[in-house]
């Protein structure tokens, strides 16, 4: 099994305080800025939607299914992830993790779940992997950005 198409990891470092960028991760307002429209609330197991764009390549309906799996508080967020409307076939996880850094804080993200051996998993992978770093994690600090005013 190729490791590298099971999970999509990214590590940056923010230049924003720890609680600047746990206050992006978690309010809905400021999660639909820099991932999807949502109605997320910050507590173990909290069911909730997010709204983005459809991806017909691999199936992805645009509406995405979740729960809030683990929370620590200022730390780390895990939650579930998958398309609201085609079952459980494209289900993985997501684990946003911070830790201070100097004056900024230390990010990680983990995407996880893929079955490589599933040729719509790979591509899924595959754009997702890009979107994260490409258009996602880029419009976070945007976001974080404008908090710092």
């Amino acid at each position: 099994m190729n490791e590298q198409l099971t999970t999509i990891e990214v590590e940056l470092f923010l230049r924003h305080a720890p609680e600047t960028v746990w206050r992006a991760l978690t309010e809905p307002e400021l999660i639909s800025r820099w991932l999807m429209e949502n109605d997320f609330e910050p507590v173990v197991g909290h069911q909730f939607q997010m709204r983005g764009i459809p991806v017909p390549a691999v199936g992805f309906s645009g509406l995405v299914a979740s729960e809030v799996l683990e929370l620590e508080d200022r730390k780390r967020l895990r939650i579930s992830w998958r398309d609201a409307n085609s079952g459980n076939d494209l289900s993985s996880t997501v684990t946003w993790s911070i830790a201070p850094e100097g004056t900024g804080t230390r990010f990680f993200l983990v995407h996880e779940g893929f079955n490589p051996a599933d040729p719509t998993h790979v591509a899924s992978h595959r754009i997702l992997s890009g979107g994260w770093r490409n258009q996602v994690l880029p419009r976070l600090g945007e976001t974080l950005a404008e908090l710092d005013g």
